[in-house]
This record gives C-alpha cells, sequence and structure tokens, in this order.
C-alpha cells in the first residue's frame, strides 16, 4: 500500500504544469539575522526552473549575494481537500548583465501582461529599468510537492 506521502505526490508533468498555471512564488532567503526573510514574487518557469526579477538594492539580493539559497512555496487552494502546492530548495543563480535582466523582465512582462506582443513603451519601461534590478534563477537540488485533491473527498 502506498504511503499517504506518495498518494499526494505530484508527478513531474503535474508540477511543470501547476506552476505554468499559478502566478505568485514566495521566496524564502537567510536575512541578516538568520532568519527567513519571505517575499513574494512573479516568476516565470522552465519545467521546474524558476526565474524572476527583484531591485538590485532589496533585502532578497542582498540576502542572496551573501547566501546563494532559497527555498521557494507556490500554493493553491483553500479547503484542505482542495490543497495543492510545491516546495523547492533552490541553489540560485544572480544576473546582473542588463540586457539578461530585461530578457527575464520581457518574459515575465509577456506572462503577467496579456502575451508577447508587448506594447512598445511596456517594452522601453522594461529596458530602462533592467540597470536597476538583478534577474534571479532558481534551480531546484530538492523537491516536495502536494496535491490533495488525490485523496478524494471527505478525506483528510
Amino acid at each position: 500500500m502506498a504511503s499517504r506521502r506518495d498518494q499526494i505526490k505530484m508527478s513531474d508533468a503535474e508540477l511543470s504544469a501547476f506552476l505554468q498555471e499559478e502566478k505568485v512564488v514566495t521566496v524564502a532567503t537567510l536575512g541578516p539575522n538568520g532568519r527567513p526573510h519571505l517575499m513574494p514574487l512573479w516568476y516565470v518557469s522552465t519545467g521546474h526552473e524558476l526565474s524572476g526579477w527583484t531591485f538590485a538594492k532589496s533585502q532578497k539580493t542582498r540576502n542572496l549575494e551573501r547566501d546563494p539559497r532559497a527555498t521557494l512555496q507556490v500554493e493553491a487552494g483553500v479547503e484542505y481537500a482542495e490543497l495543492r502546492g510545491a516546495m523547492l530548495e533552490c541553489d540560485v543563480e544572480l544576473e546582473r548583465s542588463p540586457a539578461r535582466v530585461a530578457e527575464v523582465g520581457l518574459e515575465l512582462f509577456s506572462r503577467y501582461g496579456g502575451g508577447s506582443d508587448l506594447a512598445p513603451e511596456v517594452r522601453d519601461m522594461v529596458t530602462a529599468q533592467a540597470p536597476k534590478r538583478v534577474g534571479l534563477r532558481f534551480l531546484p537540488t530538492r523537491v516536495v510537492t502536494w496535491d490533495h485533491r488525490k485523496l478524494g473527498a471527505g478525506v483528510y
């Protein structure tokens, strides 16, 4: 008999689809006092790898410069029987090249702003912001998933 943990685990395909469907990841980095620093972030996903951007002077960036590891969580659902999510422990690469940071920004705005046909003023705004930002590439080293919908209604 499969364990309850195995019953609710997402397949690789389910995880990829879930990451494409959801819109916000919570990023946990270690702050200067050693406590977790949690912040929401828009992202784009390629398989199980996520990318985003943030201001170069943000606490998140400073934390990742000191310790380039993060734990990410993407979750959905309200009632217990519909909860699903993923926790990804990641090594993080910081990208500082304004051209590459702009590419990440354009991917984000395409995803969240209505498709790949971005208006010229949006492209200009993203390009102008890129020198003030860093790109973040999250490379999972450990992944834990759950999908309580697999348990069936009323099973807690």
